[in-house]
């Protein structure tokens, strides 16, 4: 499945479960993750969104662990099914 696909599926679901999901860009500063997700209850994710079986750019891994090193959650989601998963996990 293509990268854009699971990132819809993800966000629709976390969208059904009351969740806010947008796009994360940030202009002059490359690498951030592809989503932030923020629960009914308050929680922040980061969610780097990759076809299955792709793995993060070296830019990408040290921006990603900029972010765990300010506390915040940042996950991997290479299929539906974790990306389920890790909303389920806080809902």
């Amino acid at each position: 499945m293509l990268e854009r696909d699971i990132e819809k599926r993800v966000k629709d679901y976390a969208r059904s479960k009351g969740w806010l999901a947008y796009k994360f860009t940030s202009p002059g500063h490359a690498f951030v993750p592809d989503g932030i997700l923020i629960s009914p209850k308050g929680v922040v994710i980061f969610i780097e969104f990759k076809q299955s079986g792709k793995k993060q750019t070296a830019g990408q891994l040290r921006e990603h662990e900029r972010l765990k090193n300010q506390n915040c959650l940042i996950y991997l989601v290479d299929n539906v099914e974790y990306g389920k998963e890790i909303i389920d996990g806080y809902y």
